[in-house]
């Protein structure tokens, strides 16, 4: 187990967060909710069918005596978890179209969380990343000032831990929107303790290439950097002149990241999809996310290849993300 992980558990010991698992009768979401309901950092909520969850249960092994499972087709909680998804949508729907919706375990989940009787979600095991945002976006929405949620990869290996952002979420960006992961990123990053050195990615730096990409690029650098001023933040940079020092010396010289960089901002998904699959594949890190930034309240989306030690790990930083938003507020 990670230093890393072990400092999560260790501030979250005692808090209960409760964290919404939409898809109970995946065996991987099971085994993760029942490991979590032995120690006190996260307080499972799993929704699907009893008898089905009882019966993987069994099959698995797995002790949920005393765990809190939820049906939206049998729920106390469905009807008025229906009436508020309706005037969330504010006559977009009607309260029997709200009914229908709620019972998608996603909806249904995710209502739990707007409505306050959960503190955050993690799906994606059994659905592909729409079928988790989209209820995110419709509900919980964006925090204000944020236009885009964005989606997160913390890399570790051994003792080696960076953040590669957007890996998950948006196909193109504007300078402006890349300047805006680029903030959040780093806010995010501090609500984990680390502390952000961050490198705007390109296939130039500090103009070696004048392409509308690269310079798209060093705008966004400059709006990110006027936004958070007291963070290390720089860019246009190749991935070499943003890690290896003595490739810094050469290509950046005068770049107060000094080829340090511990967060990675990248100029398109195509890129940062590519590029952190290469790190977890190829260079052997492991790949904890996507974790969603910029919502009003947590939501985790899992990969459908997921194991059950990411669907626990997962829990844990969204939990920590519950954490950091009381502190803001």
């Amino acid at each position: 187990m990670s230093k890393f992980i072990t400092d999560l558990k260790n501030n979250l010991n005692g808090e209960n967060i409760k964290i919404v698992f939409p898809e109970g009768t995946d065996k991987r979401i099971l085994t993760a909710a029942a490991e979590h309901l032995k120690n006190s950092y996260v307080h499972p909520i799993v929704i699907g069918n009893a008898d089905e969850i009882k019966k993987i249960a069994d099959e698995e092994n797995l002790n949920i005596e005393g765990m809190e499972i939820l049906n939206p087709k049998t729920s106390d909680l469905s009807d008025k978890l229906a009436e508020e998804f309706s005037e969330v949508r504010q006559g977009k729907v009607t309260l029997e179209q709200a009914e229908d919706i709620i019972e998608n375990v996603n909806y249904f989940g995710t209502m739990l969380v707007h409505t306050g009787y959960a503190d955050g979600l993690v799906s994606g095991a059994m659905h592909s990343t729409p079928d988790t945002v989209r209820p995110a976006l419709q509900i919980i929405k964006t925090k204000e000032g944020v236009s885009k949620t964005s989606g997160i990869f913390f890399m570790r290996r051994g003792d080696e831990l960076y953040v590669m952002g957007d890996c998950a979420i948006n196909p193109t960006l504007t300078a402006e929107e890349l300047a805006e992961v680029a903030v959040e990123t780093a806010k995010t990053t501090m609500s984990f303790g680390i502390t952000p050195r961050v490198a705007l990615l390109s296939f130039s730096s500090k103009g070696s290439a004048k392409t509308e990409e690269a310079e798209k690029v060093r705008l966004a650098t400059e709006y990110a950097q006027d936004k958070l001023p007291d963070t290390l933040i720089d860019g246009e940079l190749q991935f070499d002149a943003a890690f290896v020092p003595s490739v810094a010396e050469k290509k950046s010289p005068k770049s107060p990241l000094e080829g340090k960089a511990n967060v990675f901002i990248f100029p398109s998904l195509e890129a940062g999809n590519i590029g952190y699959k290469i790190a977890q594949r190829l260079g052997g890190f492991e790949a904890y996310g996507p974790i969603l930034q910029g919502l009003n309240k947590p939501v985790n989306d899992l990969s459908r290849g997921t194991t059950t030690e990411e669907v626990y790990n997962l829990a844990l930083f969204t939990a920590t993300q519950v954490m950091a938003n009381r502190h803001d507020s």
